[in-house]
Parts: C-alpha cells; sequence; structure tokens
C-alpha cells in the first residue's frame, strides 16, 4: 500500500511500530493552559487524513507544568510524543526536531491554532505528491480570510515588504505559524540557517528560494491568538538584524546555493544562481564599481598614453575583475569548474565592448579634453554593461533549469505500489471504511 492510500494509524500497536508520513511539530514554551485542548483537536483532525502521522511537542525551556502535560499525552497516545530542550528557541525546536525525524513531510503549527486546520491537507499534499519542496500558510494571499488588529496587520505587511525589496524574494508570508517542508530538502538546508529564534522562518524560506527550490502558497483563514506573548519589538529588531546577516552572506556568495539545489536533484548546477531581481542589483552594484574604477583607471593611464591605449589597459583590468565578481556573487558560481571557458567568453565581451568605446573615441573631435572623453566613454559603457548583462545571463552562466518530478526525487514512502494504480486527488474526508489501529472503521 502506498503513503497516498494508507488511512492514518496509530504509530504503536501490539509492539509493532511505523514510520509515519508526517511528523507535526508544536514547539511550546509554557503552554499548559491550551497545550491539551491543541493536541486533541489536532489530532482528531490528523485521524481524518490519509496519511499515517505523529504528534511531536517540542518543549523549549518551559518552566510551568507544559512538559508534565505533554509527557501524559505521549503516554495516552501512540502517535505524540514529546521532546525537551533546555533552551528557549523557536528555530532551535524545528531545527532539533526535523534534523532527527524520520518522517518524509516534517509540517510545523503554532500551538494556538490561529491558522485554521482545514488548510492542512493542501499544505502538505504538494510535498507528498513531489511537486513541491516547501509549502507556507499565507496570510497575506488575496483569498485569505485573516482576523486581527492593526498593529499587526501593519507589523507583518511591513516586514514582508521589506524582505521582497531587500532580499528580492518571491513567497508573501514569511511569518505564519504554518508551514511544512520534505525531509529531503530539511536535510540539506537546515545546516545553512543560522538562526534559532523568529528569524529562522524567513531565513529558510529565503535560502530554499536561492536555491531553485519550489515553494507552495496556501491562502489561510486566520485568527490572531490575543494571548499572544510575543515581544514585538524585540522580534523586528532581531529580524531585521537577520535581513541585514542574510543579505550580506548572499551577496558575498557565502551559502552553497548551487549545491544543495544538484544535491536534490531538483535543478541543474547551473539554476541555483537566484531570481532575477537579485542578479540585476548585484550586477548594477558591481557595474557601478566596475564604471567608477575604469574612469580612476582611463585617467590615470591618460597621464602617461593615449586615449586608444589607456582605454584598453584600463578596459582590460575591469573586465577581468567584472567578469570573477559577477560570477561570484550575481551568479552565485564558485569553484574553479567552468572558470576559464567563463573568461574567455567574458574577453569576447570585452572585446565588443572595446569596439564600442573605441569607435566612441574615434568619433570625439580631435583634441577634445580627457572629461569629454571620459564622458562620452561612460555613457557608452553603460550601454555596454546592460550587453555584458544579457550575455552573461544567456550565454556564459546561462540557465538550464531540469525539474522532473520522477520517482528518484519522490521519497519511497510516497510512490505508490506497483500493483496499483496512481492514487487520483486525495479525499479530504480521508478513506472511509477502512479500519484504524486501535480505532473502530471511520462512519
Amino acid at each position: 500500500m502506498s503513503a497516498l492510500e494508507e488511512p492514518a494509524v496509530a504509530l504503536a500497536t501490539a509492539g509493532h511500530q511505523t514510520t509515519p508520513v508526517l511528523d507535526v511539530v508544536i514547539p511550546v514554551h509554557n503552554e499548559e493552559v491550551q497545550l491539551a485542548a491543541t493536541v486533541n483537536r489536532l489530532r482528531d483532525h490528523l485521524l481524518a487524513m490519509p496519511w499515517s502521522f505523529r504528534i511531536t511537542i517540542a518543549d523549549n525551556a518551559s518552566t510551568d507544568s507544559t512538559s508534565a502535560i505533554g509527557r501524559r499525552l505521549s503516554h495516552t497516545y501512540p502517535d505524540v510524543r514529546l521532546q525537551h530542550l533546555a533552551e528557549k528557541g523557536r528555530g532551535r525546536a524545528l531545527r532539533h526536531v526535523w534534523s532527527k525525524s524520520d518522517s518524509d513531510v516534517l509540517v510545523y503549527m503554532d500551538v494556538d491554532l490561529s491558522t485554521d486546520l482545514g488548510a492542512l491537507l493542501p499544505l502538505v499534499a504538494p510535498l507528498i505528491s513531489g511537486h513541491s519542496d516547501l509549502a507556507i500558510g499565507s496570510r497575506l494571499a488575496g483569498s485569505a480570510r485573516v482576523e486581527r488588529g492593526f498593529q499587526r496587520e501593519f507589523i507583518s505587511r511591513s516586514y514582508n515588504l521589506i524582505l521582497r525589496q531587500s532580499l528580492r524574494v518571491g513567497f508573501s508570508d514569511a511569518q505564519c505559524g504554518f508551514k511544512a517542508i520534505r525531509r529531503d530538502a530539511a536535510r540539506e538546508l537546515l545546516p545553512l540557517v543560522k538562526d534559532q529564534e523568529w528569524f529562522f522562518d524567513t531565513e529558510l524560506l529565503t535560502v530554499a528560494e536561492r536555491a531553485g527550490l519550489r515553494i507552495h502558497e496556501v491562502p489561510v483563514d486566520w485568527i490572531d491568538d490575543p494571548d499572544s506573548r510575543v515581544d514585538i519589538v524585540r522580534t523586528a529588531i532581531n529580524d531585521l538584524k537577520g535581513v541585514l546577516r542574510l543579505g550580506t552572506s548572499l551577496a558575498r556568495g557565502q551559502l552553497p546555493l548551487r549545491e544543495v539545489a544538484v544535491s536534490l536533484g531538483r535543478t541543474s548546477d547551473d539554476a541555483a544562481i537566484g531570481r532575477l531581481g537579485s542578479q540585476v542589483a548585484i550586477f548594477l552594484l558591481i557595474g557601478v564599481l566596475s564604471t567608477l574604477a575604469y574612469a580612476a583607471l582611463f585617467l590615470g593611464l591618460r597621464q602617461v598614453t593615449d586615449a586608444l591605449p589607456a582605454n584598453l589597459l584600463a578596459l582590460l583590468v575591469t573586465a577581468v575583475a567584472n567578469t570573477a565578481a559577477n560570477r561570484r556573487f550575481s551568479f552565485g558560481v564558485r569553484g574553479v569548474a567552468g572558470a576559464l571557458r567563463q573568461h574567455v567568453q567574458g574577453l569576447v565581451v570585452f572585446a565588443i565592448g572595446l569596439g564600442a568605446t573605441s569607435g566612441a573615441i574615434l568619433l570625439l573631435p580631435h583634441g577634445s579634453p580627457p572629461a569629454a572623453e571620459v564622458a562620452v566613454l561612460t555613457v557608452t559603457n553603460l550601454a555596454v554593461t546592460v550587453m555584458r548583462f544579457v550575455a552573461m545571463r544567456f550565454w556564459m552562466f546561462r540557465q538550464r533549469v531540469i525539474r522532473q518530478v520522477s520517482t528518484r526525487s519522490v521519497p519511497a514512502s510516497f510512490r505508490p505500489a506497483r500493483s496499483r494504480a496512481v492514487p487520483g486527488p486525495v479525499d479530504p474526508a480521508g478513506p472511509r471504511g477502512r479500519s484504524r489501529a486501535g480505532r473502530a472503521p471511520s462512519r
């Protein structure tokens, strides 16, 4: 029986254990009031879904009776377990549980269940089918229904706007406490995520997107929890620090994004080079610095030689440096593989740029002052810069995306049995009339 067909079952019956398809993690800190009700409500919902599951209570440094309640729940239900961490931090709790889980799909939700559980099946289904690598609930999607105060609405929208403008992300809601990730993706991404607290979600999603992984968004029905104890000001400051740190790491090419994509078999080793907007922004910054360096070199060389040789030397030096910088930072290419070919292609682009700038010099009236030469050459170089970006993106560092969802990219537990046809759409009500271990057949 395939994972798509099996009913939800208890994990331990008559001494026999199975590996659940879903591991639903609830990070908690001093949540003695609502923990039991949340687990019972969530468990009832999961029992109606068509996959086996485990609920993991990740208690991070609670000082009330949260741990005792979690232990009692784990003793009552074989599909509930408790993990205790000595330190606080939502990101730390998720990292700890996800890195050790044997389930194929790892889910996370807040203990207050602000997100309606009706969104859980569409959250995990694209991951189980192999269509997507991560899935998130979005309160900012057009069809989402959200009830919360003006302050939280303003902060949420402002934060996600900052992310789109600074990190050039494509997902709409980084902070909704309702997410899922495939285990194979988590294994590759978690070592690259540094934050241990609230910025963990944003960092995970940004790195995943930059690595070329697919993120599925589900519009959710969401009601704000008036009892939330999150320190908004402190969290906002730490998040902005996280944005600066992550943006710096991405700009410097310090994250092995291509290696992640290749390891997961989701894209070719040329595809994990970031979004077009990020490429353009970094390329323009490098272009401005190259242009300033070119102007300075040209003026310096002009003191000892004529305009044409000064232009040749200044353009050659800055072109080589420009290719190396864009290779590393704009297009995320690291290592020596292909470097020689790319630099030769860069010299071809350099030759075209040299012809354009030399032609501009020859068109100047004889005896023009150096300042006029610099002005004309700067304008010409801007046009050459646009040409260089097009050449780099579509020729030198051309993307060759390979995204075939085959049985190689789908975990074994997701693959349909040979003797059965591939299942159709999942019935949200779950299989009917099938016995669940320890339960009577559903009615």
